[in-house]
Protein backbone atom coordinates (compact mmCIF):
# COMPACT_ATOMS: atom_id res chain seq x y z
CA UNK A 1 0.00 0.00 0.00
CA UNK A 2 2.79 2.41 0.92
CA UNK A 3 4.65 1.65 -2.31
CA UNK A 4 1.47 2.33 -4.28
CA UNK A 5 0.98 5.70 -2.54
CA UNK A 6 4.60 6.68 -3.12
CA UNK A 7 4.33 5.78 -6.80
CA UNK A 8 1.09 7.74 -7.09
CA UNK A 9 2.72 10.68 -5.35
CA UNK A 10 5.68 10.55 -7.74
CA UNK A 11 3.45 10.36 -10.83
CA UNK A 12 1.29 13.25 -9.65
CA UNK A 13 4.42 15.31 -9.05
CA UNK A 14 5.71 14.59 -12.56
CA UNK A 15 2.36 15.68 -14.02
CA UNK A 16 2.09 18.91 -12.00
CA UNK A 17 5.74 19.82 -12.37
CA UNK A 18 5.57 19.22 -16.11
CA UNK A 19 2.88 21.89 -16.50
CA UNK A 20 5.44 24.62 -15.88
CA UNK A 21 7.34 26.62 -18.47
CA UNK A 22 10.34 28.92 -18.50
CA UNK A 23 8.02 31.87 -19.09
CA UNK A 24 6.54 31.54 -15.60
CA UNK A 25 9.68 30.47 -13.75
CA UNK A 26 10.50 34.01 -12.51
CA UNK A 27 6.97 34.38 -11.12
CA UNK A 28 7.15 31.16 -9.09
CA UNK A 29 10.66 31.95 -7.92
CA UNK A 30 9.26 35.24 -6.61
CA UNK A 31 6.28 33.53 -4.96
CA UNK A 32 8.38 30.92 -3.16
CA UNK A 33 10.41 33.51 -1.22
CA UNK A 34 8.92 34.25 2.20
CA UNK A 35 10.34 37.79 2.13
CA UNK A 36 8.13 38.75 -0.82
CA UNK A 37 4.97 38.09 1.21
CA UNK A 38 5.86 40.69 3.85
CA UNK A 39 3.60 43.47 2.43
CA UNK A 40 0.53 41.25 2.67
CA UNK A 41 1.29 40.23 6.23
CA UNK A 42 2.09 43.80 7.19
CA UNK A 43 -1.51 44.63 6.25
CA UNK A 44 -2.83 41.66 8.21
CA UNK A 45 -0.84 42.58 11.31
CA UNK A 46 -2.04 46.16 11.01
CA UNK A 47 -5.60 44.82 11.12
CA UNK A 48 -4.70 42.61 14.09
CA UNK A 49 -3.44 45.64 16.04
CA UNK A 50 -6.42 47.72 14.91
CA UNK A 51 -9.05 45.22 16.06
CA UNK A 52 -7.37 43.69 19.12
CA UNK A 53 -5.40 46.54 20.63
CA UNK A 54 -1.63 46.54 20.96
CA UNK A 55 -1.29 44.36 24.10
CA UNK A 56 -3.49 41.60 22.75
CA UNK A 57 -1.88 41.93 19.30
CA UNK A 58 1.59 41.53 20.80
CA UNK A 59 0.41 38.26 22.33
CA UNK A 60 -0.67 37.14 18.85
CA UNK A 61 2.74 38.05 17.42
CA UNK A 62 4.57 36.16 20.18
CA UNK A 63 2.40 33.07 19.70
CA UNK A 64 2.98 33.16 15.93
CA UNK A 65 6.75 33.40 16.49
CA UNK A 66 6.59 30.36 18.77
CA UNK A 67 4.35 28.56 16.29
CA UNK A 68 6.75 29.08 13.39
CA UNK A 69 9.73 28.01 15.50
CA UNK A 70 7.99 24.85 16.71
CA UNK A 71 6.65 23.91 13.29
CA UNK A 72 9.91 24.61 11.49
CA UNK A 73 12.06 22.62 13.90
CA UNK A 74 9.74 19.62 13.98
CA UNK A 75 9.57 19.45 10.18
CA UNK A 76 13.38 19.30 10.19
CA UNK A 77 13.17 16.31 12.54
CA UNK A 78 10.81 14.61 10.08
CA UNK A 79 13.19 15.30 7.18
CA UNK A 80 16.16 13.82 9.01
CA UNK A 81 14.09 10.85 10.13
CA UNK A 82 12.50 9.89 6.79
CA UNK A 83 15.39 11.01 4.54
CA UNK A 84 13.20 11.23 1.46
CA UNK A 85 15.14 12.58 -1.49
CA UNK A 86 13.82 15.71 -3.10
CA UNK A 87 12.50 15.17 -6.65
CA UNK A 88 15.50 16.93 -8.14
CA UNK A 89 17.83 14.54 -6.31
CA UNK A 90 15.84 11.40 -7.13
CA UNK A 91 17.75 9.48 -9.85
CA UNK A 92 14.52 7.82 -11.01
CA UNK A 93 13.01 11.07 -12.26
CA UNK A 94 15.62 13.83 -12.04
CA UNK A 95 16.67 13.43 -15.68
CA UNK A 96 13.25 14.31 -17.12
CA UNK A 97 11.52 16.67 -14.66
CA UNK A 98 11.79 20.45 -14.53
CA UNK A 99 14.28 21.42 -11.82
CA UNK A 100 14.09 25.18 -11.39
CA UNK A 101 15.68 25.11 -7.93
CA UNK A 102 17.75 22.44 -6.23
CA UNK A 103 18.33 21.78 -2.53
CA UNK A 104 20.53 19.20 -0.82
CA UNK A 105 18.21 18.73 2.17
CA UNK A 106 15.50 16.10 2.37
CA UNK A 107 11.92 16.47 1.20
CA UNK A 108 9.41 15.02 3.69
CA UNK A 109 7.64 16.98 5.08
CA UNK A 110 7.49 20.40 3.43
CA UNK A 111 8.46 23.17 5.82
CA UNK A 112 6.91 25.78 3.52
CA UNK A 113 3.58 23.95 3.59
CA UNK A 114 3.69 23.32 7.35
CA UNK A 115 4.63 26.86 8.33
CA UNK A 116 2.29 28.63 5.93
CA UNK A 117 -0.73 26.50 6.87
CA UNK A 118 0.04 26.81 10.58
CA UNK A 119 0.20 30.61 10.44
CA UNK A 120 -2.79 30.91 8.11
CA UNK A 121 -5.02 28.78 10.33
CA UNK A 122 -3.94 30.54 13.50
CA UNK A 123 -4.59 34.00 12.04
CA UNK A 124 -7.91 32.79 10.69
CA UNK A 125 -9.02 31.55 14.12
CA UNK A 126 -7.94 34.81 15.77
CA UNK A 127 -9.36 37.22 13.21
CA UNK A 128 -12.48 35.52 11.81
CA UNK A 129 -14.79 37.34 14.28
CA UNK A 130 -13.44 40.66 13.02
CA UNK A 131 -12.80 40.21 9.30
CA UNK A 132 -15.57 38.86 7.08
CA UNK A 133 -13.31 37.56 4.32
CA UNK A 134 -10.54 36.14 6.49
CA UNK A 135 -10.93 32.78 4.77
CA UNK A 136 -9.05 34.15 1.77
CA UNK A 137 -5.87 33.80 3.83
CA UNK A 138 -5.84 30.10 2.92
CA UNK A 139 -4.94 31.04 -0.65
CA UNK A 140 -1.48 31.82 0.70
CA UNK A 141 -0.49 28.28 1.78
CA UNK A 142 -2.05 26.84 -1.39
CA UNK A 143 -0.12 29.09 -3.76
CA UNK A 144 3.01 29.17 -1.60
CA UNK A 145 3.24 25.39 -1.32
CA UNK A 146 2.43 24.75 -4.98
CA UNK A 147 5.50 26.80 -5.84
CA UNK A 148 7.57 24.00 -4.27
CA UNK A 149 6.12 21.45 -6.68
CA UNK A 150 6.57 23.80 -9.62
CA UNK A 151 10.23 24.41 -8.77
CA UNK A 152 10.93 20.69 -8.38
CA UNK A 153 11.53 20.74 -4.62
CA UNK A 154 8.63 18.76 -3.16
CA UNK A 155 6.19 15.99 -3.95
CA UNK A 156 2.44 16.59 -3.44
CA UNK A 157 2.58 14.15 -0.52
CA UNK A 158 5.18 16.33 1.18
CA UNK A 159 2.81 19.26 0.81
CA UNK A 160 -0.31 17.47 2.04
CA UNK A 161 1.45 15.98 5.08
CA UNK A 162 2.98 19.39 5.73
CA UNK A 163 -0.51 20.87 5.76
CA UNK A 164 -1.68 18.25 8.26
CA UNK A 165 1.30 18.90 10.51
CA UNK A 166 0.87 22.65 10.25
CA UNK A 167 -2.80 22.36 11.20
CA UNK A 168 -1.88 20.17 14.18
CA UNK A 169 0.74 22.63 15.43
CA UNK A 170 -1.62 25.55 14.91
CA UNK A 171 -4.41 23.93 16.93
CA UNK A 172 -2.00 23.24 19.78
CA UNK A 173 -0.79 26.83 19.81
CA UNK A 174 -4.40 28.03 19.52
CA UNK A 175 -5.04 26.41 22.91
CA UNK A 176 -1.90 28.07 24.32
CA UNK A 177 -3.08 31.39 22.93
CA UNK A 178 -6.56 31.06 24.45
CA UNK A 179 -5.08 30.17 27.84
CA UNK A 180 -2.70 33.16 27.75
CA UNK A 181 -5.42 35.50 26.47
CA UNK A 182 -7.89 34.48 29.15
CA UNK A 183 -5.35 34.78 31.96
CA UNK A 184 -3.41 37.87 30.91
CA UNK A 185 -5.79 39.72 28.57
CA UNK A 186 -9.23 38.73 29.84
CA UNK A 187 -12.28 40.01 27.99
CA UNK A 188 -15.46 40.85 29.80
CA UNK A 189 -17.84 37.88 29.58
CA UNK A 190 -20.62 40.00 28.09
CA UNK A 191 -18.25 41.26 25.37
CA UNK A 192 -16.96 37.92 24.11
CA UNK A 193 -19.51 37.80 21.28
CA UNK A 194 -18.93 41.38 20.21
CA UNK A 195 -15.81 41.67 18.03
CA UNK A 196 -15.74 45.45 18.20
CA UNK A 197 -14.93 45.27 21.90
CA UNK A 198 -11.24 44.72 22.57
Amino acid sequence: MLEYLLELDKNLFVFLNGMGSETFDPLWLFITKQFNWIPIFAIIFYLVFKHLGWKHALLVVVIIALLITLTDQTTNIFKRGFERLRPGNNPEISHFIRIVQKRSSFSFVSGHASNSMAVALFLYLVMKPYLKYMGFIFLWPLIFAYSRIYLGLHYPGDILCGYVWGISMSLIMWQVYKYARNHFFPLQKENLDHPTNR
